[in-house]
């Protein structure tokens, strides 16, 4: 998929709005192969997709191994609203907390005191983290309205072609 197209996606409204979310799905290939799938929070920053984690978490070394990586970013509501997204994770050590850590907690309802609890309660945890920086190199967006799974369009393009046949 190339970049424009990339960016058509990402930058419909749909696509914006769920990428304000703080929660994704992260998938990847564990170190024994088998495929896994975890929620993650995420941080947009306009052009890449930042998650933290910390610097012993099981996935950095399968990561490392085999950056390939998917995410899914979703509703809860019906229809679903999905956005897909596809690329390769970067890993990057840095010494304290990460401001995208810091801020991508930010759409969950806290009071000032929680907020300030939980800070300190980061900030006593962790000296240093690792940020996996995911810039899209695919992606889809469905709304169930005007966009579908592919291979729902797929099978919905053949009717449509029998029909003028």
């Amino acid at each position: 998929m190339d970049q424009h197209a990339i960016d058509e996606v990402l930058n419909r409204p749909l696509s914006q709005e769920l990428l304000a979310r703080d929660l994704a799905r992260l998938a990847f290939v564990a170190l024994d192969g088998t495929p896994r799938a975890i929620p993650i929070g995420i941080f947009w920053n306009g052009t890449e997709i930042v998650m933290c984690t910390a610097t012993n978490a099981r996935k950095l070394p399968a990561l490392r191994r085999n950056p390939a990586v998917a995410l899914t970013i979703d509703t809860e509501s019906h229809p679903p609203k999905v956005l897909l997204l596809r690329g390769q994770a970067e890993l990057d050590a840095v010494d304290g907390i990460p401001d995208e850590y810091m801020r991508w907690n930010g759409t969950y309802e806290m009071t000032p005191e929680q907020r300030a609890e939980w800070e300190e309660g980061v900030k006593s945890l962790y000296d240093g983290m690792v940020r996996v920086v995911v810039k899209p190199t695919w992606a889809k967006l469905i709304d169930f309205e005007t966009t579908l799974p592919t291979a729902i369009e797929e099978l919905m393009q053949r009717q449509k072609d029998r029909r003028r046949a």
